[in-house]
């Protein structure tokens, strides 16, 4: 064979960080040895396989239709790698989730898949959907867990669990206990709510999409339990997933709200690359996914046994 698995694995760290430099960095190389690498796939096949655009690299046509490929063969061999070493091939995996997954579901699935699979290296990032959306077509990542909207063609979407938000208040707030709130109390009230580009705010927007006048928004936070906890303050109402909030109303440290006028109801989905080839671990973490939530009418709901 004309290349190595070495010039494979530089090309996909180029492909993905866009510079020899930060390649270089991530595979733990010198720079000289990282583009001595490139150049001599590219020179053994006579081929380009990025255009330079100063010290920036994007891939051409023949390097996207590469990547795929590339990632896929490095992902099998390191499945051969554990199991020639006596494990099951689960070599690593790598899973991103949005705020409210990643926070109160995604945790505790993958303990629960670390202790079936011990030699599996596993990395889970959180973020919102934007960026988890991005990583994932980027191939930085293998799955994603997301609780927003993907319209990405590279990306295959599949339902995973429904999930619902709900406005919330703190218990001493005038419009708590109400059998209903109306959209036009809503309106005057302050609220806290995620940042513009998380699947919940995305969501939230939607639903108030036919209100004409603007939402007196006091705060945008990135974290769901800052937001708790400026509602748990008086500094407004706010609005995310029940699943978040199932502690806080059974301790009765804020109270849901009655908004029969707000379609509230939305979608967790897992998201993967079409063309990323899946691995052992893979398809084994999407199963123990679907397991916890078989049966299961909404996210809040699901039952996750303590990890011992």
């Amino acid at each position: 064979m004309k290349l190595t698995l070495r010039q494979l694995q530089v090309f996909v760290e180029v492909a993905r960080h866009d510079s020899v430099s930060r390649a270089a960095e991530s595979l733990a190389l010198s720079q000289s040895a990282t583009s001595t690498a490139l150049a001599e796939l590219e020179r053994q096949f006579d081929c380009q396989l990025f255009d330079r655009q100063g010290k920036r690299l994007a891939l051409n046509a023949l390097g996207r239709q590469l990547l795929p490929r590339a990632v896929g063969l490095l992902d099998q061999t390191r499945e051969i790698e554990q199991l020639l070493s006596g494990g099951h091939g689960f070599g690593s995996l790598q899973v991103g989730a949005t705020l409210t997954v990643g926070n109160y579901l995604a945790t505790l699935l993958i303990g629960h898949f670390m202790q079936r699979h011990p030699e599996c290296r596993v990395g889970l990032q959180v973020h919102n959907t934007a960026h988890v959306v991005q990583q994932v077509a980027n191939y930085e990542l293998d799955l994603g867990l997301i609780e927003g909207d993907c319209q990405h063609a590279d990306l295959e979407v599949q339902p995973w669990v429904a999930d619902e938000l709900v406005v919330f208040a703190a218990p001493q707030h005038p419009l708590a206990g109400r059998r209903e709130v109306s959209l036009e109390e809503l309106s005057r009230e302050a609220w806290i709510l995620r940042e513009r580009g998380s699947g919940t705010r995305l969501a939230f927007d939607q639903a108030m999409r036919h209100h004409p006048a603007p939402l007196n928004i006091r705060l945008e936070l990135e974290h769901t339990e800052a937001i708790k906890r400026a509602v748990e303050s008086g500094l407004g109402i706010g609005c995310i997933s029940r699943l978040a909030l199932r502690d806080a109303f059974r301790r009765g440290s804020l109270v849901p709200l009655e908004t029969p006028q707000l379609d509230l109801g939305r979608q967790f989905w897992f998201i993967w690359h079409k063309q990323k080839y899946q691995t052992a671990a893979m398809r084994e973490f999407l199963e123990l996914c679907r397991s916890f939530t078989a049966g299961v009418t909404r996210s809040d709901q699901i039952n996750l046994p303590s990890i011992a």
